[in-house]
């Protein structure tokens, strides 16, 4: 059995964290340095920052962030939003990012992807799929730009494409379940996870233990985002990694807490 990685996620636009439900109606929560601060304390297993607005405005604003938060949160680290190029990797990597995260630019240009893992590894190259039922079928399309721009890219085969150029992890969003608190997409984490033979990172609707229980049901080797319901304090780490405890899980022993 893995062990199963508690992951906080933190939507940032500027100097702000922000929230929305389904990638909409974003609203501002306060400053991510100390939410980031919060959830290292805690107990988290690793951060993920995403810069909302990076690609569509052509620019990223998290390489300071990244350098000030690394010297209070001592946990891997992912970064997305706006790596557009091998470079920009480096730089993030350099500043302190165990790993980048990548969504839109791959889409338009998926060599970047076999660029990143030949110069630096897979280990810390992440796939970002932001991921769209279709007309209440067992499939969906990937979406691009924080859900804005419709890509007609079946999730499921630019995954498997995504691996073949050397990603080592899926970081999958359902924008159908996202914010709203009401479980995740189970039915999607199922497909995807059938033969997958990298790490699983699911976010998108965890709003209860229970929540969390129904996905590892899948597999035990699928790993937690949480966003709206920690920054709500609906769910506490500590109390997610005791449930998961007597669940019989093996969990991560990151964080301050630990």
């Amino acid at each position: 059995m893995s062990k199963i990685r508690l992951l906080g996620r933190l939507d940032i636009k500027g100097p702000n964290l922000i929230k929305g439900v389904r990638f909409e109606g974003l609203r501002v929560l306060g400053d991510p340095e100390e939410f980031a601060v919060k959830y290292y304390e805690q107990g988290i297993d690793e951060l993920i920052y995403i810069d909302t607005v990076a690609s569509l405005y052509g620019r990223n604003n998290l390489l300071e962030f990244v350098k000030k938060v690394g010297k209070k949160t001592f946990v891997p680290i992912t970064v997305g939003g706006g790596i557009r190029s091998v470079n920009d990797a480096q730089k993030f990597l350099n500043a302190g990012a165990d790993k980048v995260a990548i969504n839109s630019a791959a889409v338009n240009n998926p060599k970047i992807l076999e660029g990143i893992a030949k110069r630096f590894g897979s280990q810390c190259l992440v796939l970002i799929v932001d991921a769209k039922r279709i007309n209440h079928e067992k499939k969906w399309e990937v979406y691009t730009l924080q859900g804005r721009e419709k890509t007609n890219v079946d999730v499921i085969e630019w995954i498997k494409k995504g691996i073949n150029l050397g990603v080592g992890e899926i970081l999958v969003t359902s924008i159908d379940q996202d914010g709203t608190l009401k479980g995740y997409d189970l039915e999607l984490i199922k497909k995807i996870n059938e033969n997958l033979n990298i790490p699983l990172v699911v976010c998108g609707g965890g709003g209860s233990l229970e929540d969390i229980n129904d996905v590892l049901k899948i597999s035990e080797n699928i790993n937690i985002a949480l966003g709206t319901a920690l920054h709500k304090n609906i769910l506490k780490i500590n109390e997610i990694k005791s449930f998961l405890k007597k669940k019989g899980y093996i969990t991560r022993k990151y964080g301050k807490s630990e």
